[in-house]
């Protein structure tokens, strides 16, 4: 496991080397706004932050994309669509060494998962008004219908609380790293 260990410390190594000639104080704006989105969302957890829009047009293309395979994957694809994009531009921004914007991507991750959480949560109850860009057509409660085809309406609450977990560790550490990078950005300027 130590090739994890070299891993980090190079990419810390870099992201430290990457931040000297940035330029801060916009990127404080935007950091204080994802800690704004993160509280918003431990305050109320039916919050919806500016990035809601684009989570549900990638949820709804999800479910397009995955017509050729079968209604269960077509039922999933929304929300594995709106988890994949983020994890994908993490990566794209990792390859374009733009370790700030890495950091928006663990943010807009979380943004998803808190969506997702209370969907999820809501798959016995089904309170929550659904949308669907082909009106007039039946529209299914996706998490109601995964958890009842996999044995697990019953634990829709506990699932959702999971992912509410894993949405607050995502804009946790997306916020720590970018406010290490913020730090290193206005050490350098003095």
């Amino acid at each position: 496991m130590s090739w994890i260990k070299d891993w980090f410390r190079s990419f810390f190594l870099e992201a430290s080397e990457w931040a000297e000639d940035k330029f801060g104080p916009l990127r404080l704006i935007l950091w204080l706004y994802l800690l704004y989105i993160l509280l918003s969302h431990l305050g109320d957890p039916m919050y919806q932050s500016i990035f809601k829009p684009l989570n549900l047009g990638i949820h709804e293309l999800g479910h397009l994309i995955f017509i050729p395979f079968g209604k269960f994957l077509v039922v999933a694809g929304g929300t594995i669509a709106q988890c994949l994009v983020p994890l994908i531009s993490f990566f794209m921004f990792y390859k374009q060494r733009d370790f700030f914007a890495i950091c928006v991507s663990f943010c807009w991750m979380g943004t998803n998962l808190f969506s997702i959480a209370v969907y999820m949560a809501d798959a016995r109850k089904m309170v929550l008004p659904l949308v669907t860009p082909f009106g007039g057509e039946e529209i299914i409660h996706d998490w109601n219908y995964l958890l009842g085809k996999l044995g697990l309406l019953h634990s829709d609450t506990v699932l959702g609380g999971c992912v509410r977990v894993l949405a607050i560790l995502n804009m946790v550490i997306g916020l720590v790293f970018g406010a290490w990078l913020i730090l290193k950005m206005f050490k350098k300027k003095r």
